[in-house]
């Protein structure tokens, strides 16, 4: 009972640092929005006349850079409120739920594709260079499977092989469609696109996600690997092999941008309103994984608590809160554009009341 509590309070804790972790990179937009609100020009005139208070809290702002502090600060407090009202902790814990049923399918892809540009044999050692982001029991539970899949492969592209793929990625999309669904309820939609849109939708996502995976592990170890080969000069390899982690960041907040922009049932919002909250993710995502892992690898004792099932309780965990932190930009992403009376959906500004998204179309009180 006291190693559950024990586990208990870590993933509560785990929950508590993202959740403080939102509030400080918040507090610092605050703060910036705040200089630059006051460089710009005295406000006293326009905080005596209702036009100028509504100006004052960024409520005709059409971008996010120019909201001000206390527009920041009403957007935030409005995100810390729709994290319970939205009950982002088991809407995350039901996307991970499917993610789990989907990761497996989403293994035997991701062996097929590597299959075909490289050794699939070398990738659980390409998986090591991943430790610090990842759980180390939870690399050792796909480093099994990856290791059955292996054995089990034949490595040719034929009817089966493209069968088993197709299968493969048609149970992995699960995974994704949870994940829409999640965005649907942060965003305050309704699911209103067929079965067909959906799936083709959630289909594509899936195999970017798999071909990210795929380069991402190529970026990361073989990159290094092939600069041994070829004579750059010590200034530029050492430029080259820096630059593979900004580029891979870069990647991740263009996938999850998109992700915001197209996940929720809704007229897509403006790139620009989907950029702040791909940025808060990502951060948030690199942060918590680091810190989960570190704690995982030196304090946890899953295994003393759960025995054989402690491995796969930490990945499910790094998992769940990977979730949250992505539900969490979400969030940040919805209030931004609920907070100014501007069109933030693409296309010609519509009144609101015609733009196809509830919180591009009603305006926080």
């Amino acid at each position: 009972m006291a190693g559950m509590q024990k586990a208990g309070g870590a993933i509560g804790g785990v929950a508590g640092g993202l959740l403080l972790g939102a509030s400080a990179l918040a507090a610092l937009g605050v703060a910036a929005a705040a200089a630059y609100d006051g460089a710009r020009a005295p406000r006293a005139e326009a905080a005596l006349s209702p036009e100028g208070d509504l100006h004052s809290r960024g409520k005709d702002v059409a971008t996010p850079v120019k909201l001000p502090a206390r527009g920041w600060k009403e957007i935030v407090f409005r995100v810390y409120s729709e994290i319970a009202e939205d009950r982002l902790l088991a809407v995350a814990a039901g996307v991970t739920f499917y993610a789990l049923l989907a990761i497996f399918p989403a293994m035997v892809a991701l062996v097929s594709l590597y299959g075909l540009t490289a050794d699939v044999g070398t990738l659980n050692d390409h998986l090591a260079a991943f430790s610090g982001l990842i759980p180390r029991s939870g690399i050792e539970l796909i480093r099994d499977q990856v290791t059955r899949l292996v054995t089990k492969s034949d490595g040719t592209l034929g009817f089966a092989f493209v069968f088993g793929l197709g299968a493969a990625i048609w149970s992995a999309n699960a995974g994704m469609k949870a994940l829409f669904d999640a965005l649907n309820v942060v965003y305050g939609e309704h699911e209103k696109r067929s079965f067909v849109m959906l799936n083709a939708l959630s289909l594509a996502f899936t195999g970017a996600s798999l071909a990210f995976v795929i380069i991402a592990f190529n970026a990361v170890v073989v990159l290094p690997i092939v600069l041994q080969y070829i004579w750059l000069g010590s200034a530029a390899e050492a430029l080259l092999s820096f630059a593979r982690w900004p580029a891979l960041l870069l990647c991740m907040l263009s996938g999850l941008a998109m992700v915001y922009r197209f996940g929720p049932s809704r007229r897509s919002p403006k790139w620009r309103w989907a950029a702040p909250g791909s940025l808060l993710a990502a951060v948030l995502w690199i942060a918590g994984s680091l810190a989960f892992s570190f704690y995982a690898e030196n304090f946890a004792s899953y295994d003393k608590t759960y025995g054989s099932l402690g491995a796969a309780i930490a990945f499910m965990t790094w998992i769940w809160m990977s979730v949250i932190v992505v539900l969490l930009g979400g969030e940040l992403n919805a209030e931004m554009e609920h907070q100014t009376v501007k069109d933030t959906t693409v296309g010609a500004p519509k009144p609101l009341g015609m733009r196809g998204a509830k919180m591009a179309d009603t305006v926080a009180p």
